[in-house]
């Protein structure tokens, strides 16, 4: 062999050699395609073969969250459980930041699928495939009460903010031309539960926001008023790749197929039941209630409060947040009775039936005392109660997490009143994202020990006591002459004071 010749000159061969070389290339193809190429496989397969179906989600009351006993939950979040039971694998979820953020992981290959509140549209529907109808909602103009109402968006007057890349931006450029007065802007760093909340603060005029999330939302916060619907009823659905393999749709419309109609409206009933809006929580409905519902219920409470060691009136008016005293009260998280237990925290606590309103009483004061004897001994009163309390509508997980982020940006976590502005970051991902437990609705769980501080008072002055006064107030609230002038934080006047 002729080690200097070029590259070239060694391929020259002879015609003999030639020929002996294409017989044999010819007779190796066949073989080749059946020992070293194989067909690739679907979608589907891989997942089988993976052992894993992988999610993208976002963190909302309508599609994944972690509850108040620790415990993942959320209408998508369960339906994207059952579908990895039905195939056999496990679900390992990637929580995105929002939406289109969930949207960019399935066109991006991350996850096999995004379900994350994702509303079909048509622009949408060139990046990805969707999965059958899960939801019908309807996007809303959602302004707050006192100011006027607007009839069109044509005739706003004020900031009008969506989420960025959301449908609703869709909705707003497709809607531009038929008002030329139009304008808005789009937040990149805010989801829709934080512009509600805006909204209902009086910090932005105007958001659009699905009516599911909406429902949700004005339980807390009652100042919450619809305009009018953006556009028609809108698809929610899970998106999926659109790369020609439809063997992942094919399995996740058999899926939904075999959940049926029935066990899809229980799971719809469950998180999105209709429950007593927040606006009813006045001081007139209390004090109608007092008279009709507590005489009922009053023994229990004060049966609950010998052996909790807890002021009867305390517990009441926890009970009255969660249910107005009503034993068949059912949110849409699914936990149920006068105290709205969850199934796991009654079956800890041995209450046999949520809904036997002597069992939710006793159970739930249990569950505040526990919540008390749990919290740091550094935390003095009353600021133990108030944190307690935001406890017992977050979790336990949620609260220590928003001390920890108390210290962090140089709070006391000790104080109530430097937890409380802590609290509503466990809705932004910026925050939470640093949180063993993740994202929770901090500034709902601030409204709600608000209530229940509010509820307390008015229940000491109806039944006769003396007004409590904390030992170590959070913060200077000294009662004024006459005690009518006193609101409470949802700003509603009370008839009774």
């Amino acid at each position: 062999m002729n080690l200097t010749a070029s590259p070239l000159s060694r391929l020259r061969l002879s015609a003999h050699q030639r020929s002996a070389l294409l017989l044999g290339v010819a007779l190796l193809i066949p073989l080749g395609l059946l020992s070293t190429c194989s067909p690739k496989r679907s979608t589907l397969e891989e997942i089988h073969a993976l052992g894993v179906l992988r999610v993208s989600t976002v963190n909302s009351p309508t599609t994944y969250y972690i509850d108040a006993g620790g415990d993942p939950t959320g209408f998508e979040y369960e339906l994207a459980q059952g579908f990895a039971e039905h195939l056999g694998v496990k679900l390992e979820l990637s929580v995105a930041a929002s939406p289109p953020q969930a949207l960019e992981q399935v066109v991006g290959g991350q996850v096999h699928l995004a379900a994350a509140g994702l509303g079909v549209s048509p622009g949408r529907s060139q990046l990805v495939r969707f999965s059958p109808r899960l939801l019908q909602v309807v996007p809303l103009l959602v302004y707050r009460q006192g100011q006027p109402r607007p009839k069109d968006l044509g005739d706003l007057n004020g900031q009008l903010r969506v989420v960025k890349d959301s449908v609703q931006a869709e909705h707003l450029r497709e809607l531009a031309p038929r008002y030329p007065t139009l304008a808005w802007d789009e937040s990149d760093d805010l989801e829709a539960e934080d512009l509600l909340f805006k909204v209902a603060e009086g910090e932005l005029d105007y958001t659009i926001a699905n009516s599911d999330l909406v429902a949700i939302n004005q339980r807390y916060y009652p100042k919450l008023r619809a305009a009018f619907s953006v556009a028609d009823s809108q698809d929610i659905a899970w998106a999926l790749p659109s790369d020609g393999d439809s063997s992942l749709l094919d399995a996740v419309t058999a899926y939904l197929h075999s959940v049926g109609e029935e066990e899809l409206a229980r799971i719809k009933d469950r998180h999105f039941g209709h429950i007593e809006q927040v606006d009813a929580f006045g001081a007139l409905t209390l004090a109608t209630h007092a008279e009709t519902r507590l005489p009922r219920y009053k023994a229990a409470f004060e049966a609950a409060s010998r052996k909790t060691k807890i002021d009867w009136r305390l517990l009441a008016a926890i009970g009255y947040q969660e249910s107005h005293w009503d034993p068949g009260a059912v949110s849409p998280t699914g936990v149920r009775g006068i105290m709205q237990l969850t199934n796991a925290t009654a079956a800890f606590l041995n209450v046999a039936d949520r809904e036997d309103p002597i069992q939710s009483i006793h159970g739930g004061s249990r569950y505040f005392s526990q919540l008390l004897a749990q919290l740091p001994a550094e935390i003095s009163e009353p600021d133990r109660t108030w944190m307690a309390l935001a406890a017992y509508n977050i979790g336990l997980g949620h609260l220590l997490d928003a001390r920890r982020l108390t210290v962090e940006r140089g709070g006391d976590a000790n104080r109530w009143l430097d937890v409380r502005q802590t609290l509503p970051l466990l809705s932004q991902s910026k925050w939470y994202s640093k949180t063993r437990h993740g994202y929770a609705r901090g500034q709902q769980a601030v409204i709600y020990v608000g209530n229940v501080r509010t509820y307390y008072d008015m229940l000491t002055w109806i039944t006769g006591g003396p007004v409590p006064q904390p030992q170590q107030a959070p913060e200077p609230q000294p009662l004024p002459p006459e005690p009518e002038r006193r609101r409470d934080p949802l700003d509603i006047n009370s008839p009774i004071l």
